[in-house]
């Protein structure tokens, strides 16, 4: 028989290894309070640390678009002045100068110095590419497919391509048989892949009318498809050209391969204007525009934007 104190001795260790057992059960439970709050507390601080970072690249990236903007508009100011010998040449040559705490590279190219798809004949169409890489049979051919694209009716060149052959090359579309709107479009011509219209594209345009390339103010792309350029003739010439001074309109008795000499004057009044913009922690934003020069548009500006590209980096 149990006596009263075994049997409350017996009450007292129960009532301690409960007291233990509950203890126990709080600390697990206060263990995992405490991991999700510290996994909540992380996660709030990595929540805010990305929007911080969000909202500083938007802030970088931002700045830097308004400064290349800016770069931009100095340009149009710059090429506006009466005097030659004060106003931006437009041969590609970079212009660099700060901007709050952004540092500009501004180049300016008139686009009569570039070729233009939709009145350069077939010879310099040919010319482009074969100095581009391209073996002179294709070369002739993709030449003559441009020229079929752009011109009227399905008469063919030889080497050309018409809706028949869009058809069975299993395209959808065919040539517009119409003018380029865009050099972009050159890309749908039959024979043109992108890797070779990235090549090709700093050398085109649709705004000059030209059938030829204003030598003195054509970049480096379009100068190699000239007669006799080579690509070591054509950047010896482009630095003796940026080393001109501004007005010199003789061109300090430069001249292409063939004798012609490179005459500075005669330029249009579309330009390709590339404006990049740096800032210190190596956020830009550079600018690509081509504007038209020549009046007072609608909305009060003394230019007209008739392409713009854009890029950021960080």
């Amino acid at each position: 028989m149990r006596t009263p104190r075994t049997t409350g001795a017996r009450h007292k260790r129960v009532s301690a290894f409960a007291r233990r057992r509950a203890r126990g059960v709080a600390f697990v439970l206060v263990l995992w309070v405490i991991a999700m709050l510290a996994i909540l507390l992380g996660s709030f601080s990595l929540v805010a640390r990305t929007e911080n970072l969000q909202s500083r690249h938007l802030f970088d990236t931002t700045q830097a678009r308004y400064a290349a903007e800016a770069g931009l508009n100095l340009a149009v100011f710059e090429l506006r002045k009466a005097d030659p010998l004060e106003r931006w040449v437009a041969d590609g040559r970079p212009y660099t100068f700060g901007y709050g705490d952004a540092e500009l590279e501004v180049s300016i190219t008139d686009d009569s110095g570039k070729i233009d798809i939709n009145a350069a004949d077939g010879a310099m169409l040919t010319n482009l590419l074969v100095a581009h890489g391209i073996e002179l049979d294709k070369a002739q051919a993709l030449s003559d497919a441009i020229l079929d694209w752009r011109e009227p009716g399905e008469a063919k060149r030889p080497n050309g391509a018409k809706a028949a052959d869009y058809k069975a090359a299993g395209l959808s579309y065919g040539p517009a048989n119409a003018p380029f709107n865009t050099v972009s479009e050159l890309q749908q011509v039959l024979g043109m892949d992108y890797a070779l219209y990235a090549q090709l594209e700093p050398a085109l345009t649709i705004y000059s009318g030209r059938n030829q390339p204003s030598a003195a103010f054509a970049p480096l792309e379009a100068l190699e498809a000239l007669p006799g350029m080579t690509p070591e003739i054509a950047r010896e010439l482009i630095r003796q050209r940026q080393a001109l001074a501004p007005g010199d309109i003789a061109g300090a008795g430069l001249t292409l391969p063939d004798g012609t000499p490179l005459i500075a004057g005669g330029g249009g009044l579309t330009y390709s204007v590339k404006s990049r913009a740096k800032l210190p922690n190596g956020a830009s934003t550079t600018l690509d525009a081509t504007i038209r020069m020549g009046g007072i548009n609608t909305a009060g500006r003394p230019y007209v934007i008739l392409r713009w590209r854009d890029r950021e980096t960080s």
